[in-house]
C-alpha cells in the first residue's frame, strides 16, 4: 500500500492504495466523485477523462500513485462556485448534448480542454479532437453544438446531420 495525496476539485484529498490502483477507481472509490465513469475499461471511449495538472487524461489509463502531488479536477469542479452549471455544462443542456448522459462527464472534460487549448475551434477541430470520446446515442451533432456555444460561437448555421 502506498499513500497518495492530490488536490482534487480544490480541496485536499489523500488515501492508501495499492500499486495498481487507478487514478479512476481512486475518485469513484475512496473520494465518492462518481461522476467519472468506466465505460471501456479499454481507454477507447473517453467517460473517465479528468485533468491531471491541467491537461485532460484518461484516469482509467492512470494509477493514482502516478498523480500524488497532482492537481485534479473532475466533472464535479466545473460546477460554478455557486454551484450552478459552468458554461461548457450549461451549453450542453441548452443544445442537448446528451441523451443517456454516461459519455457527458468524459465529453464535457474533454470540450474544455480543447477550449483551453483552442478557444475559438472550427466544427471540424471539434469533431477531431472528440475522436477519442464515444457516444452511443446522440450522434454527436448536438455535442459539437454545445462545444462551439460554449466558445462562444454562433452555432445557428450548424446544419442538422
Amino acid at each position: 500500500m502506498a499513500k497518495v495525496s492530490m488536490t482534487v476539485n480544490g480541496a485536499a484529498a489523500s488515501g492508501e492504495v495499492e500499486g495498481r490502483t487507478l487514478l479512476v477507481e481512486f475518485l469513484r472509490g475512496p473520494l465518492g466523485l462518481t461522476g467519472t465513469h468506466v465505460g471501456c475499461d479499454t481507454s477507447q471511449c473517453g467517460a473517465c477523462v479528468v485533468h491531471v495538472n491541467g491537461e485532460a487524461v484518461k484516469a482509467c489509463t492512470m494509477f493514482a500513485a502516478e498523480a500524488d502531488g497532482a492537481e485534479v479536477r473532475t466533472i464535479e469542479g466545473m460546477a460554478n462556485a455557486d454551484g450552478s452549471l459552468g458554461v461548457i455544462q450549461q451549453a450542453f443542456q441548452d443544445h442537448h448534448g446528451l441523451q443517456c448522459g454516461f459519455c457527458t462527464p468524459g465529453m464535457v472534460m474533454s470540450a474544455a480542454a480543447l477550449l483551453k487549448d483552442n478557444p475559438k475551434p472550427t466544427e471540424a477541430e471539434v469533431r477531431k479532437y472528440l475522436e477519442g470520446n464515444i457516444c452511443r446515442c446522440t450522434g454527436y451533432h448536438n455535442i459539437v453544438k454545445a462545444i462551439m456555444a460554449a466558445s462562444g460561437q454562433d452555432v445557428s448555421a450548424i446544419a442538422a446531420e
